[in-house]
């Protein structure tokens, strides 16, 4: 019983450590549609820098747009997989909490 609590503190820990990371690409996924917004209201001929190192370069227009949807995409689909797996490990605890209360119960 006492490797099945442990085991179960360890999914725990695990599925807490997934919630954080899904928290870190909520973050990253809101701030990235605010900068979509942004190139939304500027005009065609706005320059636009990008931030490499501590040195600002200039970049076009068109390829930084493209930079923020394919980041997008990315972070949405690594959204639906951390939830994949949030739910995979929501089950196993599920699982194992069943178990305790079955052995605590039959003793």
């Amino acid at each position: 019983m006492s490797e099945l609590a442990a085991q179960y503190q360890k999914l725990q820990s695990e599925l807490e450590e997934l919630i954080v990371a899904r928290q870190k690409l909520e973050t990253q996924l809101q701030e990235n549609k605010i900068v979509n917004d942004e190139f939304k209201s500027l005009k065609e001929e706005t320059q636009v820098y990008k931030l490499t190192g501590n040195v600002l370069l200039p970049i076009e227009q068109d390829e930084a747009r493209g930079n923020v949807d394919k980041r997008l995409e990315f972070i949405e689909k690594e959204i639906t997989r951390c939830e994949g797996n949030i739910k995979s490990k929501q089950t196993e605890i599920e699982n194992i909490r069943n178990e305790l209360v079955k052995l605590r119960s039959g003793q």
